[in-house]
């Protein structure tokens, strides 16, 4: 029996060249819809994630830690709905649902290594508040150009590595067939799922590298908070717990919105009962995440906000003189 299995599953991969994903709705009718409303949300997403790298660049007064690791966060949120959206995009109008093999693993692979480099990066970012906060006399000192760099550097270059690890193992299974994903995109488990073999050992390498990738930083994370809102908490007057609280309270929201639902996302039982819920809540962690960034830091943020306006008026200004000289 286990021969014919093992005869069945190695047939199977010989025949594999393509997935064909469920997404998020099969009704006809709908598809149209997802396509104009996910076709905004990227158009809104790239926008307001490049407007505020723009932003960042051209504004001296934001040229600083803090905003040097949201115009990465921003590039990151812009990188990593690319693998997600165009693809569903163009299913939504064309109808097509299959994705190579080589598409899929790739795929999976710049998406779990970009979201494990967002995970680091809110944590950096929250480490810098930290020593905004908790040691101001010294954040000029500890939090250089060179730490800047270095931790962007170091949290990108692990993620890609450890993740393809686990990109690796999943190449090597073998798949029987149907060859059918129930979700919009190419995660570990709806594709290990179709799986011929065991899988237990690979699912525990996963999660061990996956509590590396996501874990860790979201424990550093939540130390650095620990130790933000304790300071604050000392600080006597109400006027000075605003103010310092005010320096983090975007990031803040950013990561609870994230994390949120991440968490949501994997730790829902994987049951026919619960699987449209958790297609809904990966849209929102893949999907809407990254347009949450640019909208919080936009309407929160004093300084963005100051050098929005003014890149505006520049602009409006350009206009104005341009037609006059025409």
């Amino acid at each position: 029996m286990m021969n014919a299995m093992t005869t069945q599953g190695l047939r199977n991969q010989t025949d594999l060249t393509e997935f064909i994903l469920l997404g998020i709705s099969d009704v006809p009718e709908l598809q149209i819809v997802f396509f104009l409303v996910f076709l905004l949300i990227y158009t809104m997403t790239i926008s307001g994630n490049l407007l505020i790298v723009v932003l960042i660049a051209c504004d001296q007064h934001l040229h600083t830690p803090m905003y040097f690791f949201l115009g990465n966060l921003s590039s990151l949120e812009t990188f990593y709905s690319t693998t997600i959206l165009p693809r569903m995009i163009t299913a939504f109008l064309t109808g097509d649902r299959n994705i190579p093999v080589w598409g899929c693993f790739l795929q999976y692979y710049f998406f779990g290594s970009l979201v494990g480099s967002e995970c680091y990066m809110l944590a950096a970012m929250s480490y810098d508040r930290f020593l905004a906060i908790c040691k101001p006399l010294h954040y000029s000192v500890l939090m250089n150009n060179t730490l800047c760099v270095q931790l962007i550097m170091t949290s990108c270059i692990s993620c890609f590595l450890l993740n393809s690890v686990t990109t690796y193992l999943m190449s090597q299974l073998s798949f029987c067939g149907p060859y059918i994903l129930d979700h919009f995109f190419c995660d570990f488990t709806p594709v290990i799922m179709l799986a011929c073999e065991d899988t237990h050992r690979m699912e525990l390498m996963a999660f061990i590298l996956s509590s590396l990738i996501a874990l860790v930083p979201f424990l550093l994370t939540l130390i650095s908070y620990s130790c933000i809102i304790s300071t604050i908490l000392r600080i006597p007057s109400t006027t000075g717990r605003q103010k310092a609280f005010s320096t983090c309270s975007s990031h803040l929201t950013v990561v609870t919105v994230f994390y949120g639902t991440l968490v949501i996302v994997y730790m829902i039982p994987k049951n026919d009962t619960l699987k449209d819920l958790n297609k809904v809540f990966s849209v929102f962690y893949t999907v809407l995440t990254p347009i949450v960034n640019p909208i919080v830091y936009c309407l929160r943020n004093r300084e963005v906000k100051e050098a929005l306006n003014k890149l505006t008026n520049q602009l409006c200004n350009f206009f104005r003189e341009a037609w006059i000289l025409s």
